[in-house]
């Protein structure tokens, strides 16, 4: 069996080991690929393992030895569910591989913006603190999280991680979630409620037609200008311009992305020149333990399927 990496480097930049997949076929490794080099990089394919590479209809169309096309990441927007399945090929994800990464790196980005421990660790080795005349200085306010509200927009796997997160710190936690019924830490509210009590939004929610753009001017004009964003999840659930506007005015205090609308982002996002928004490339989820297991359910996936098995099948 023929298996195809097209964007493997993002997954193993050669710290893992493709051997699981070698024990399964005949693996061929493309660390990136460019759109005009899919189909020649494909044709021989017979299972095609990507992560943000597009499949759509045009691409799939022209690989007919293809049987399987595995995911390497938990959203599947990249690729065409519907036309697969009548193709009789089945795409799988990775869910949950990535829980207490990426709810970590929610909480990094929040206690950058409320510690400031970046700004202040420059200034140290700027001799500022060498040439204070007192004990103790600070840059910026620092903000404590007991008592404050935690809105968690989605309540998936790291929704809930963040929640019990939250409520450690002395936090009371929030959740609007489309799906959950019940939760096991704070409390369900409507999202006007959660965008007016909120004064931590932490946003873990997949990007649909729902909450595409979700977080626009109308819902940052309902939130205290005291509160902080954060989103891990997907960069199309912010307005990318509204939010900039609304740190530049005041009108939100800060915001820590690891994720933006467009990626990479272009050099006239606004969100790069916007007050007291700190953004890191995409990473919470690249931990070296977190890329690990995303392999070894990348692998056991494949395994289902060659054993006529449906594992983490989403079409």
């Amino acid at each position: 069996m023929k298996i195809v990496v097209l964007d493997g480097h993002t997954l193993n930049p050669d710290d893992l080991s493709w051997q699981g997949f070698e024990e399964l076929g005949e693996v061929e490794v493309y660390p990136r690929t460019a759109v005009d080099q899919l189909i020649e990089r494909s044709k021989d394919a017979e299972v095609l393992l990507i992560n943000k590479i597009k499949l759509f209809q045009p691409e799939i169309e022209q690989l007919p030895k293809l049987k399987y096309i595995g995911l390497c990441a938990t959203g599947y927007d990249n690729v065409d569910r519907e036309f697969a399945r009548k193709k009789g090929i089945p795409v799988t994800n990775i869910p949950a591989y990535g829980t207490a990464s990426v709810a970590q790196h929610a909480f990094a980005l929040l206690l950058e913006l409320t510690n400031r421990v970046g700004i202040h660790n420059k200034s140290v080795h700027e001799l500022e603190w060498v040439r204070s005349e007192d004990f103790s200085y600070f840059k910026a306010p620092l903000i404590e999280l007991q008592n404050k509200v935690m809105g968690i927009l989605g309540y998936g796997a790291i929704g809930k991680e963040v929640a019990k997160i939250a409520e450690a710190f002395g936090m009371e936690a929030l959740v609007h979630s489309q799906h959950a019924k019940t939760i096991g830490h704070g409390r369900l509210v409507a999202l006007d409620e959660l965008m007016e009590k909120t004064d931590v939004l932490s946003i873990h929610a997949s990007l649909n037609e729902r909450t595409n753009s979700l977080i626009d001017k109308g819902a940052l004009s309902k939130m205290k200008s005291s509160a902080l964003i954060i989103n891990t999840s997907r960069g199309a659930i912010i307005n990318d311009y509204d939010l900039a506007e609304a740190l530049n005015n005041g009108r939100i205090a800060g915001a820590g992305l690891d994720v933006l609308s467009k990626e990479p982002p272009s050099a006239d996002n606004p969100l790069l020149t916007a007050k007291n928004c700190i953004i890191t490339p995409h990473i919470s989820w690249v931990s070296r333990e977190s890329r690990q297991r995303l392999m070894d359910i990348a692998v056991e996936n494949l395994k289902a399927f060659l054993q006529g098995e449906q594992k983490n099948v989403v079409n």
